[in-house]
């Protein structure tokens, strides 16, 4: 039977109380809180499991030694007086963290220096050797506390911070720790929550902590199985039978969790670069297919459409590290007003060092605890979201969405909205459409495409010069989110922001997200679904209009062949227009799956069409038949992982057109179209071909400010 020890388990403030409780459930004994962490009893196996379960503690130490120390000989003298060759071996390395308070040892480094002194030359005098001193990653850590001139000195058993599970390799600013991220969800009641099936939101997730931490819960994951290392591995003492037993045990149970049904778990958050650290952060926890990261501004929250119930919780911006001070509260109440309206139902836990920015949210808190971010004393709002808790809106009374006065470039920018909007809202009624682009960066300060789908709207911020002020770019973004809503009278969740910048191969059609929300718009006699949040673009090419019409007038009695056809709206075209038959290629499956829905809306059977998964060039290449007219849009550049080689519209437009040529029946007609704005048709290769430049008539009304938007051209044999 294993001897029963003391140990001590270190803790930020504030999570002593969660720290006592999680002890006791691994099966320690005399548990007993203090100041900073909780004392316990057990035998070896009890402080193992804390290291290996623990989501709350910093260390797990084992006391080797208390005695007084006033002074750093009698700290030297005592240190000589404990076995060092029963803890250490010679040729090991060790380190010595040292904490000073209210003692006549004052200088913490010079106390640690004074142990590490006594210990080498205890092994030197006795072998004429001596371990070597590592103080970022030693066999064994030592950690001396003196308080009032008592020193205890331990074994760190933990060896690095128990926070650091091992899958954080990079950080956004001002990152939760995953200790305190625990604690939160534990405050908040994630386990309760959990059990019974209700999801996980955080909208405004950073790195990922809180999501990451409520998964290694819900599939019953030990935080330290994704370690590397332990203080104790270097230890003499250390036990490796009852370790490896301990690490298989675990083992087992994530694997069994993770068979599981397992509630959504999601992250929003409104910086690109946050949620790629954080899909990097849940692949190297094998998380990623448990929890879920999309970029999404807190005017875009909203939570799962199957989940009635579940925890909101959240680390919002405190204006210490991160956040503008003037503009946070407004940040709150848009997240209480947020809460209010999608989580009927359900809690929610809200950490802040700001009591005032607390207030602001708009919504009482059932209970608030303390909690210590590093050395920040915050407080943990709970809320209950149910019918009596009501949203407090700022500027008015209780759960009424009042206008925001806009600013003066907000005010600017909602002018040029309603002037294109009577403009252009005219010109979309003539023509049958309620998809159209409303704004194009018609203001140099407000660098965003403004796209109209029906009632909902398609933001996309084009992505600012290194030499634009980001603190400016993201006002201007506020003044635009400000002012659509007012303008377009329209809620914001209508509004769904990306971020454009220049795409090159598989990373214009690289996924956003995964709602897998289609809604219906209306193009002349079609209709076409959309997807406005899970891609970069939406599945109509709004520059193409007039090409798919023009498609439509020349389809007649036609044998149609659309090539690298995206969600094959021109095929859509084509039938409407007449076409007796239709061949549409694309290499993404999800891409034809698209194409089939658009088809089944408009009436037509897509069992009766031809659709080929394919790479258009290789297609090209063995195909056989003819077609009375092909529509050609090509990507301006290609390295899909599908296709052979890469693909440049420039450089193998000749080549391409070649091959898509021979295709044609006597008579047929080639519509070829791509979006190079420098692009030039190399003519003198194509000499023998009737070609007839059509970009000018292709242009629609909405990018008539910007005609380089597509080229077009009419070629025939």
């Amino acid at each position: 039977m294993m001897p029963i020890q003391k140990f001590f388990a270190t803790a930020p403030l504030g999570i002593e109380p969660l720290l006592a409780a999680e002890l006791a459930d691994l099966g320690a004994t005399e548990v007993r809180e203090q100041r900073a962490g909780v004392a316990f009893s057990g035998p070896l196996e009890t402080a193992y499991r804390a290291c290996l379960w623990t989501r709350l503690a910093s260390r797990i130490l084992l006391p080797l030694a208390e005695f007084p120390a006033p002074d750093t000989d009698s700290l030297y003298a005592e240190i000589q007086k404990l076995e060092w060759a029963q803890q250490l071996d010679c040729d090991k390395t060790f380190a010595v963290d040292c904490t000073t308070n209210s003692s006549g040892i004052t200088h913490s480094h010079y106390g640690a220096l004074r142990v590490k002194d006594a210990i080498v030359d205890q092994f030197r005098s006795r072998s004429g050797k001596r371990p070597s001193v590592d103080q970022d990653a030693p066999d064994l850590r030592l950690n001396l506390y003196i308080f009032r001139d008592q020193a205890t000195l331990s074994i760190d058993l933990s060896g690095d911070s128990l926070h650091r599970r091992g899958y954080r390799s990079d950080a956004v600013q001002a990152p939760l720790k995953e200790n305190l991220a625990a604690a939160i969800l534990i405050r908040g009641g994630w386990p309760e929550v959990c059990a019974a099936g209700g999801a996980l939101v955080d909208p405004m997730c950073g790195s990922g902590s809180l999501p990451l931490e409520a998964a290694l819960m819900a599939i019953d994951c030990a935080p330290g199985l994704l370690r590397s290392r332990f203080g104790f591995l270097g230890w003499s003492g250390h036990d490796h039978e009852l370790w490896h037993r301990l690490l298989n045990e675990a083992g087992e149970r994530r694997a069994a969790g993770e068979n599981r049904a397992v509630p959504p778990i999601i992250g929003f958050d409104s910086d690109r670069r946050a949620i790629r650290v954080a899909w990097e952060h849940a692949q190297a926890a094998g998380l990623d297919k448990i929890v879920h990261f999309e970029r999404r501004t807190l005017r875009e929250f909203i939570v799962p459409a199957d989940s009635r119930h579940g925890l909101v919780a959240t680390n919002p911006p405190y204006g210490e590290r991160i956040g503008d001070e003037a503009e946070l509260p407004e940040l709150y109440n848009l997240l209480g007003e947020k809460l209010a309206q999608h989580c009927r139902g359900w809690r929610a836990a809200v950490i802040t060092s700001n009591p005032q920015l607390g207030r602001s949210i708009g919504l009482r808190a059932g209970k608030i605890n303390v909690l210590y971010n590093g050395a920040l004393k915050c407080q943990l709002l709970q809320f209950q979201l149910d019918e009596n808790n009501r949203w407090q809106s700022l500027a008015a009374g209780a759960g009424r969405a009042v206008k925001k006065p806009l600013s003066p470039g907000g005010e600017m920018f909602a002018n040029r909205l309603r002037k294109n909007l009577k403009n252009f809202s005219r010109l979309a009624a003539r023509e049958g459409i309620d998809c159209y682009r409303l704004y194009d960066a018609d203001l140099p300060e407000y660098a965003v495409a403004v796209d109209l789908y029906g009632g909902e709207v398609h933001l996309q911020e084009y992505r600012a010069p290194k030499g634009i002020d980001p603190h400016k770019a993201a006002q201007r973004l506020r003044d635009v989110q400000d002012a659509l809503p007012q303008v377009l009278d329209i809620p914001p969740t209508k509004i769904h922001l990306k971020v454009r910048q220049q795409q090159k191969g598989k990373r214009q059609y690289e996924k956003l997200g995964q709602q897998g929300r289609f809604i219906e718009v209306k193009e002349g006699n079609c209709r076409f679904l959309v997807n406005l949040t899970d891609y970069l673009d939406t599945g109509l090419f709004l520059d193409h209009r007039p090409t798919r019409f023009l498609v439509q007038q020349l389809a007649a009695g036609t044998r149609f062949l659309n090539l690298f056809a995206y969600t094959g709206a021109a095929t859509v075209h084509a039938l409407k227009g007449g076409a007796v038959a239709t061949t549409t290629v694309d290499m993404s499956r999800t891409y034809l799956e698209w194409t089939e829905k658009n088809l089944t809306l408009n009436g037509f059977n897509p069992a009766r069409q031809e659709l080929i998964q394919a790479d258009c060039l290789a297609w090209l290449a063995t195909a056989r038949g003819e077609y009375d007219l092909i529509f050609l849009d090509p990507p301006t550049f290609s390295n899909s992982k599908t296709m052979q080689g890469t693909f440049d519209v420039q450089r193998d437009h000749v080549d391409l057109l070649r091959r898509a040529v021979e295709l044609l029946a006597p008579g047929g007609t080639l519509i070829f179209s791509n979006n190079l704005r420098n692009f030039k048709l190399d003519r003198e290769a194509l000499a023998d071909l009737a070609v007839e430049e059509i970009t000018a008539k292709t242009i629609p009304f909405d990018f008539a400010r910007n005609p380089r938007i597509h080229n077009c051209w009419l070629i025939k044999t």
